[in-house]
């Protein structure tokens, strides 16, 4: 029996690629004298890792809080993270250590500072006047679980129950603990015979902060006051309590309850309720209690100068709406609005005018925190519509499935990308600006564009400008409506691929200079886009069905010469894959063989009536792989477009095509066997009689005979694994065998195992999580499948000019190939010169054979002039393809600086190629391996790049075992490993991409973009580039008494907390009630707290304009004194003369 090799599955080395690579690293190195001379300016003092920004809405809300001053928004997560919102561009993350959900945000209003209550029954105060927050104080209840908290507005004493029934008093400032509590036995005595349940909400009498009104959850409220220390009134309902609301004035309160109904009660008053009403349960005419609806988790009681009150409210609607959507109700008067939400409410806040609970209210908006999205209401118009969400919040509106960045691209593009952007943009929205309205723009910025682009699960792509450290989205376009969409699940096609999502989009290819696009969608097709600024009409969609078929793995030794120069247009070998003629109209050659088999069917079908498309993005060629004898297509696992050489070239597990896509004709159909020709080095043996499996990467192995019609590959999105059930038994007893083995090797080479076993059973516990877990990126798919030395998949492409053949001394077109076996090879390419033969001549093809074998399959190619300078790829820069003939200029197609010509025994290029596990730099044309160094020896790269940097170039990679590392070039020396983040979640994997300038970025939830970077310049100057959440601003003016409620005493009433909660008088808490975590200062060194040079100029101009001020008023007080003074003088004087020379008797 055969020895298994467990070092082997891991590495995917075969006999052959290790005798290839042996052979290279000793191979003459001719051009080491030449490079010796290249001087390399890449330092490691260059690089530094570091996080920048989260983009996208909060994974998992759990929790909200605002700043009614400060104007910022803070909302808390189930993870413990913790997003801060200020104006437009205004972001800031946080995460708290325990990753414990946060069930409860209270600002310090205008103080700079955030009490966050976690589920662990800790709670924090983040210091919010330096650009990164951070905790200044925690506190770890030991004893007693928190449940609710209340911190009064301008006070130091917040007030936290807990789920016993009792309420602490913490002192924020310290945050140590009060000794006076407040027992539930003394809070309720004897109006209960049993437990009240745990503290559902706390708040203080606006009028007078001596009472405290605490709500238990079994339906009883307690007016407590502080100072006597016992209870004025208890009020008894006999269903749940969730909240309660205060109107302003303090004589009245409205409390929601389980039934859906709404109490008002008079605090006076407390035998019974002064109101109680259903809003939404159906009245009887009888006079009988209405029906019991669905719990009212929260209401909101605000009062207005100038008309009704508004009480707002969400949930309590009636059992019987079964599926309608969540509500949040709007009562105004005699109105009552249902405003339906497309999410599950979470919490929602009222923005009122002013911050003071003693004042009327004067509520403007609503804002509403939704499972995914955030929604604000504008009050103060009629219809209540929705503000315009400045925030980059509908990254996840699809799932995401794949996901593109680029750095440093030219200026135009993004002003081009928005003017045909913004008349997208929907109607209807409040014309009021966006309330969270605080923080200001950073001061530093980058000097260069960046952009975004995902795809998404409905097939749909977004561009996003992410210059200057925003994000905002630019362009939106849907891929969909090529297609015809089936009106239902059961007119599904029986030709789909995928069970879910097949518009889904796979792999994206863009040239950001001729802003032409090209997509790969799960169902094996490939769309080209052109980028227009006019509106056309297509009436139809052009067509190209190819057939891609693979037989050559079934002969050992295939035919044909690998340096066989033969210029075809389309390869006719007799094995050599069947192609078809490009469609004008949609295909309905639906050829199905005598025994019922699919055959030369696509997977979709195209739209048959005209097509409108809109300024923008608009089809140029719509490719579809086709069925094969009832085989399914295979999934695309490889795309790059070219527009100086108008192709596209894309590949799978059977081969690769090039396709024209000015002429929209087939160039090239072949086999990867048929490339290598006679020097193929891989033994292939026959195929086995097995049954045709999907590989978990997203691959569908077209290739057997005898798969059933109803084998489908998997969406990216779908939660399902393999279509075989007994392949998929077969596949855990090996993963099983495998890790029994990998036991006996080191614990690291097993841990990445155990990585790549679960990218081969992506199978999530929950459809969300499958959505978007379970959709592995064509770059690192070729990594998951175990026995991928049966099979060579094309995992990357490069269009280039280079010299691709020993003999030769002029560079020419060129496609570099890269397969999941570790092979380059090299297709030359003929391209007529001039824009009239280019339409008229075909494109001719070449095959070179291979150029290098690395270990592991390629990832990226590049290439290099003989001075170590990375060549730009050529490309044609964009022009109006629908202007009229006249008017059209096309510009022709650039190249490098320098066209690289070679003399004999004289390399002048360089070809920088990466794979799974080390980099190799070529020189060419002598393809002497000159550079070479291995990555990784037990782990794998799962994405790497060539990148560009302000004082160089170099490869980024990042590794499945969490490690970013950068090499310079051509040298490759290791400049940076980092231990950044273990591969947790196939998402990163799949959306990890680098760019230039040291930037990356990742998915790093469903909803939520992470950008870093791993550039030193950028860290030393990111301080200044992030924005400030905190400004200097002065609290409003508390509201005026009046004279007659001054004089009686009618207005609010003031407590002295620190007399009554101090050391002094209330004693200490028990030590082991709570534990304290001090920070590095108190509330006063927080407030010193540098927080930019801005914030203090700002801070000091208003200090002096507020010293100023006083001044000013001393000034003229001191000047009326005077006056009054000078003339009481005056009057005093004349009175001493009238009367100084009379007698007593005469006065």
């Amino acid at each position: 029996m055969k020895k298994f090799n467990i070092r082997k599955v891991l590495d995917g080395l075969t006999a052959a690629s290790s005798s290839s690579s042996s052979a290279a690293a000793a191979s003459p190195q001719s051009g080491n004298r030449e490079n010796d001379m290249i001087q390399e300016t890449l330092q490691s003092e260059h690089f530094q890792l570091c996080k920048t920004l989260r983009h996208g809405f909060p994974y998992q809300p759990s929790s909200m809080a605002f700043d009614p001053v400060q104007k910022i928004l803070a909302i808390g997560t189930q993870s413990g993270a913790l997003r801060l919102f200020g104006r437009a561009g205004v972001e800031c993350y946080c995460q708290h250590e325990s990753g414990s959900a946060v069930i409860q945000l209270e600002f310090l209003v205008n103080e700079g500072a955030l009490v966050s209550a976690l589920a662990d029954d800790s709670i924090h105060l983040w210091n919010l006047r330096q650009k990164l927050p951070a905790i200044l104080h925690s506190l770890k209840f030991n004893r007693e679980r928190i449940t609710f908290c209340h911190l009064p507005f301008q006070s130091k004493w917040l007030y936290v129950g807990t789920e016993r029934g009792n309420i602490h008093i913490v002192n924020v400032e310290s945050f140590t603990l009060s000794g006076y509590v407040i027992m539930w036995n003394k809070a309720i005595e004897l109006s209960s015979k049993t437990h009240p349940g745990p503290v559902v909400h706390i708040s203080d009498n606006p009028m007078d902060e001596g009472k405290l009104l605490i709500g238990f959850e079994c339906g009883i409220v307690v007016l407590w006051d502080l100072k006597s220390k016992k209870a004025d009134y208890r009020y008894t309902y006999d269903e749940a309590i969730h909240s309660v609301a205060w109107h302003h004035e303090g004589k009245q309160f409205v409390c929601s309850h389980s039934d859906g109904t709404l109490t008002t009660w008079n605090v006076r008053i407390p035998a019974k309720p002064a109101q109680i009403i259903t809003p939404h349960g159906k009245q009887p005419k009888d006079g009988k209690k209405p029906e019991p609806c669905r719990p009212i988790l929260k209401v909101e009681y605000k009062t207005t100068r100038a008309g009704e009150p508004f009480m707002i409210l969400c949930g309590g609607l009636s059992y019987d709406t079964v599926g309608r959507r969540a509500c949040l109700t709007v009562m105004h008067g005699k109105s009552t609005a249902v405003l339906e939400m497309d999410y599950p409410i979470v919490d929602f806040l009222t923005l009122c005018e002013t911050p003071y609970p003693n004042d009327f209210q004067e509520p403007y908006a609503v804002v509403v925190l939704l499972e995914k999205d955030l929604v604000v209401i504008d009050l103060a118009q009629i219809g209540y519509p929705i503000f315009e969400n400045p925030y980059p919040l509908s990254i996840h509106e699809s799932p995401v499935t794949c996901c593109e960045y680029f750095a440093d691209c030219p200026a135009e593009v993004i002003p081009a990308l928005y003017s045909v952007g913004s008349k997208q943009k929907r109607q209807g929205f409040s014309k009021k600006e966006w309330p969270v309205s605080g923080g200001n723009w950073g001061q530093g910025t980058l000097s260069f564009s960046e952009i975004i682009i995902t795809g998404h699960a409905d097939g749909s792509i977004k561009f996003w400008d992410a210059s200057a450290l925003m994000l905002q989205v630019l362009y939106k376009m849907k891929t969909a409506k090529v297609f015809e969409k089936p009106r239902s699940k059961e007119e599904k096609s029986s030709t789909d691929i995928v069970d879910e999502d097949p518009f889904a989009i796979q792999i994206l290819s863009w040239c950001p200079e001729s802003r032409v696009l090209c997509v790969a969608g799960v169902s094996a097709h490939v769309i080209v886009y052109r980028f227009s600024k006019q509106e056309v009409t297509t009436e139809v969609v052009q067509l190209l069905e190819v057939r891609m078929q693979c037989e050559l793995n079934e002969v050992e030794s295939p035919e044909g010469g690998g340096e066989q120069a033969s210029a075809v247009s389309t390869p006719g070998t007799s094995s050599s894959p069947q192609t078809s003629l490009p469609q004008s109209h949609p295909s309905t050659s639906s050829n199905n063989s005598s025994d019922g088999l699919r055959d030369n069917v696509p997977c979709l079908k195209v739209r048959s009536s005209p097509l409108k498309q809109s300024p923008g993005y608009q089809v140029e060629l719509l490719i579809q792989l086709v069925w094969v004898s009832g085989e399914p297509p295979q999934q695309i696992t490889s795309l790059a477009v070219n527009s100086a050489y108008g192709l596209v070239a894309f590949g799978n597990g059977n081969g690769l095509a090039v396709v024209d896509y000015l002429q929209k004709t087939l160039l090239l159909n072949v086999s990867t066997a048929e490339l290598y020709g006679s020097t193929d080095p891989h033994h292939r043996q026959p195929r086995s009689p097995r049954k045709a499996r999907q590989p978990s990467a997203g691959f569908c192995d077209g290739n057997d005979s005898s798969a059933a019609p109803e084998d489908r590959c998997k969406s990216p999105t779908s939660g399902s694994g393999s279509p075989c059930n007994s392949d998929e038994d077969s596949k855990h007893k090996f993963i099983d065998k495998v890790m029994s083995k990998s036991k006996r090797i080191s614990k690291t080479v097993a841990n990445d195992f155990a990585k790549i076993s679960r990218k081969i059973n992506m199978i999530a516990d929950q459809k969300d999580d499958a959505r978007d877990n379970s959709f592995s990126r064509s770059r690192s798919s070729s990594v998951t499948s175990i026995d991928r030395e049966s099979r060579e998949i094309i995992s990357s492409f490069y269009f280039c000019d280079s010299l691709s053949k020993k003999s030769e001394t002029v560079a020419v077109p060129s496609l570099w190939v890269g397969t999941s076996l570790g092979g380059m090879l090299a297709i030359a390419l003929t391209v007529p010169s001039t824009p009239e033969q280019r339409m008229q001549q075909p494109v001719g093809v070449s095959f070179c054979g291979l150029v290098v074998r690395l270990k592991g399959g390629i990832l990226h190619m590049a290439q290099l002039d003989a001075s170590g300078t990375l060549l730009p790829h050529v490309y044609e820069s964009w022009y109006e393809a629908n202007a009229p003939e006249e008017e059209r200029e096309r510009p022709r197609r650039r190249r490098p600086t320098s066209p690289p010509s070679s003399q004999e025994n004289q390399d002048c290029q360089y070809a920088v190629v990466c794979s799974e596990k080390q980099a190799k730099v070529v020189a060419l044309p002598s393809q002497n391996c000159i550079y070479e160094h291995n990555i990784t020896e037990t782990s794998f790269v799962l994405r790497a790049d060539v990148v560009t940097m302000t004082t160089g170039v170099g490869i980024a990679c990042f590794c499945a075992n969490g490690h970013i590392m950068t090499l310079s070039l051509p040298s490759l020396r290791p400049l940076l490993d980092v231990n950044y983040l273990p591969l947790t979640d196939m998402r990163i994997a799949r959306t990890f991409c680098f760019s230039n300038q040291g930037q990356a970025l990742y998915l790093t939830s469903p909803t939520e973009i992470q950008r870093i970077t791993y550039s030193q310049e950028t860290c030393d100057n990111l301080q200044e580039m992030l924005g400030e959440l905190f400004t200097p601003v002065e609290t409003p003016e508390a509201p005026n008494r009046g004279f007659f409620k001054g004089l009686f005493g009618g207005g609010a009433q003031s407590l002295d907390r620190e007399d009554l909660f101090g050391e002094v008088t209330a004693g200490k808490a028990s030590r082991s009630l709570a534990q304290h975590i001090p920070g590095p200062g108190g509330m006063e060194g927080m407030k010193g707290a540098a927080s930019g040079v801005v914030g203090e100029l700002a801070r000091a101009r208003i200090a002096l304009d507020e010293r100023g001020q006083k001044l000013g008023e001393l000034e003229e007080r001191t000047a009326a004194m005077m006056s009054s003074a000078d003339s009481f003088s005056k009057h005093a004087h004349d009175i001493m003369l009238k009367y100084k020379d009379k007698k007593w008797y005469q006065l």
